[in-house]
């Protein structure tokens, strides 16, 4: 009989079967189109799905079938968790950037767990084919089912295996550093950002941290209580449920990543603000809020008023920091244009579509918001949506619209959104703003 399954092995099953079908779904989609972001995640969801089949099948009574069945637990490469941390950052990496490429650097992150890989090799060539195919002789350990170099590698595998305790901490502390990062590049790239921000990855890999936390517990527990294969079944129950968690926030970021123009790189991005980036504190306030439409009258930039003297530098509007001449130009057309297309009120606005109508690029755009509106990207054009909100709430024509219906017409795609940016720009949640009658 193939399997004799028991309550233990049968309630693994239910984790089995969806990581081994998520697996070849992504892997398939991968091979199809091109994308590193399902092959990574496809690695990411095999690797704990590996674990729990060899704990499902042992449960099963394969390790102590003493046939063939034994002989093939002791040859598969089942915990394969220092693959876990070069796995985890480079699938940030992919999600994070369009341009990602598994580069020829990117095999020494890999490297150990895939010389754990080759080394199963070596014991199934040598222990199987060499030592049993064609000297015949009996394999002499675990009665008669495992040969000399599975037994030198099954000693091996609790301090290897101690090497993930060290590893994976280190990986994920690269990804969370750079994911601080990557919000900051978000923020100054993008005016919605919200589904970008893969915040349910940023929760796993923390999840993932602490069941590394729990797994060490374990270690620790087992050497002074003794435990056996019973209670090591409960920790590998809890890591069953972490692989629905992979599959449904995983995919979600894949399509989310698939579907923006994203071009995240850790190396070129700041660590900490830039010095001509005016703090948000000091800017956010009411007049900040008020700042465009003291430097545009109907659609026309009054950055140089009519009694400044001929060859007078203009004065600095107020609200805005002062430039040097060569920004200056730059605001004024971004101010024109903010007032007369109206830009902010489509939602997916980004830093690259608003250079290419200023027919200016990316870089030099958004040094012009930084510096000369003391904002980043993000609050710049959200500080336009939530004026134009509050005039909607102010306005007795607007009185029937929701506070969704006027979030849509001001250009935010969420309410969460919407409530969370307006009261960080002007104090109050727009719930509690004081509405006309209609």
């Amino acid at each position: 009989m193939l399997f004799q399954f028991g309550p233990r092995s049968a309630l693994l099953l239910p984790f089995v079967v969806p990581g081994i079908v998520a697996t070849a779904w992504l892997l398939a989609r991968a091979a199809r189109r091109g994308t590193w972001p399902d092959a990574l995640l496809a690695l990411l969801i095999v690797l704990p799905t590996l674990t729990i089949v060899q704990w499902m099948l042992g449960f099963a009574g394969w390790y102590d079938s003493h046939d063939g069945y034994s002989t093939a637990m002791f040859y598969v490469p089942w915990q394969l968790n220092l693959l876990l941390g070069p796995a985890y950052y480079f699938y940030f990496r992919s999600l994070t950037s369009q341009e990602f490429r598994l580069g020829p650097r990117a095999w020494w992150h890999l490297g150990p767990g895939l010389l754990k890989v080759a080394f199963f090799g070596v014991a199934l060539a040598y222990d199987l084919g060499w030592w049993r195919g064609l000297r015949g002789r009996a394999l002499p350990y675990h009665f008669g089912t495992k040969g000399p170099v599975a037994e030198l590698l099954d000693g091996l595998n609790r301090p290897v295996g101690y090497v993930l305790y060290v590893l994976l901490p280190v990986y994920c502390w690269w990804v969370l550093v750079d994911y601080r990062r990557y919000t900051r590049y978000l923020d100054d790239n993008f005016s919605d950002p919200e589904r970008l921000r893969f915040a349910g990855f940023r929760q796993l890999l923390l999840l993932q941290v602490g069941s590394l936390g729990l797994s060490l517990l374990f270690e620790v527990l087992d050497q002074v209580f003794d435990f056996g294969y019973t209670e090591a079944w409960n920790y590998f129950a809890l890591r069953g449920l972490f692989i629905y968690g992979l599959i449904a926030v995983g995919i979600q970021a894949n399509y989310a990543a698939a579907s923006s123009p994203l071009r995240f790189d850790p190396d070129a991005q700041p660590d900490g603000p830039s010095a001509a980036l005016v703090p948000l504190e000091t800017t956010a306030g009411p007049a900040q809020l008020e700042a465009p439409p003291a430097v545009i009258r109907n659609g026309i930039v009054a950055a140089e008023p009519a009694e400044t003297p001929a060859g007078a530098a203009p004065p600095t509007p107020p609200g805005l920091p002062s430039l040097p001449p060569e920004l200056l130009a730059w605001r004024n057309k971004l101010l024109a244009l903010m007032a007369a297309e109206q830009p902010w009120l489509e939602p997916e606005l980004t830093l690259t579509e608003l250079a290419q109508r200023l027919r200016t690029n990316p870089g030099l755009l958004s040094k012009v918001i930084n510096a000369g509106c003391g904002q980043n990207f993000n609050d710049f054009v959200n500080t336009y949506r939530v004026q134009e909100a509050r005039r909607k709430l102010a306005d007795a024509r607007f009185a029937h619209y929701s506070l969704v219906g006027v979030a849509l017409e001001s250009g935010f795609n969420s309410k969460s959104t919407f409530n969370r940016v307006f009261k960080k720009l002007t104090g109050q949640a727009p719930g509690e703003v004081v509405r006309p009658k209609s």
